[in-house]
């Protein structure tokens, strides 16, 4: 058999992490070093491999329970290699380091299981529930998979050059950024999406770190239910928290 497919053959490594394609993870096990991954992403693997329900704690079920946000897994073990995507997004590689790591869970594909990660909230101007008001943060030594749609723009933040995202574009950064989640709107319009402008909640960040922002105002496509009408271009939060969407927003 003769086929242009037989080019994208496994890419032999012995790395932890690398990456098939932008599209594809390939992870190896060596037995003692479990994985944790995004539930339902694995799509191909070899050797010994067993795939476990990842046990969460009260304290993480309850966040889960009352802010949306959280991180639904699997636990990857045993000896083999294992392959993981979500909906042919774009996965990155990053090292967490000392500084730690913020990110939106819906962009997470996998993360080593040494690496801690908990529910916390960002700052509102006005203190009303939206997007991005409550993030995860992960912290630890270790390597995370984080997902994109598109390729993504890395915002350098320093103390003399702050950098204002888009709530709904905004993947992650540096955990030790100052942020504050703001309109640049009057009080009495801040239900309207910057007057009939499109542009609603932004995340501002000062400090010294990085922003990873993607080309796009919409979460992995599975999540992407926006509704129809002007309930949806009112809403505020991920994909419009008042569209059909209420999942990441504490209302």
């Amino acid at each position: 058999m003769q086929s242009s497919l037989f080019a994208h053959n496994d890419q032999q490594t012995q790395e932890r992490y690398s990456l098939q394609n932008p599209q594809l993870l390939r992870v190896v096990l060596e037995g003692h070093d479990d994985l944790l991954a995004r539930k339902g992403s694995m799509v191909a693997y070899q050797g010994l491999v067993e795939f476990d329900a990842e046990y969460q704690q009260g304290g993480q079920r309850r966040a889960r329970a009352y802010t949306g946000e959280g991180l639904d897994l699997m636990r990857c073990h045993g000896q083999g290699i294992v392959y993981l995507a979500n909906l042919a997004q774009h996965v990155h590689l990053v090292d967490v380091e000392s500084e730690g790591l913020t990110v939106d869970s819906a962009y997470v594909l996998a993360m080593d299981s040494t690496l801690h990660h908990e529910v916390i909230a960002v700052d509102s101007q006005y203190g009303i529930s939206g997007s991005g008001k409550y993030q995860l943060n992960i912290t630890g030594h270790g390597k995370v998979a984080l997902m994109t749609s598109g390729a993504p723009l890395m915002m350098r933040v320093t103390p003399d050059k702050y950098v204002n995202c888009d709530a709904d574009a905004i993947v992650a950064w540096s955990t030790g950024l100052r942020v504050q989640m703001q309109a640049q709107t009057h009080s009495s319009g801040v239900w309207r999406r910057r007057g009939s402008t499109g542009e609603g909640w932004e995340l501002s960040f000062m400090g010294n770190g990085f922003a990873l922002v993607q080309p796009s105002e919409l979460l992995p496509p599975q999540n992407a239910v926006i509704g129809q009408g002007i309930a949806a271009q009112f809403g505020m939060g991920q994909q419009g928290a008042r569209g059909q969407n209420q999942g990441n927003a504490w209302s």
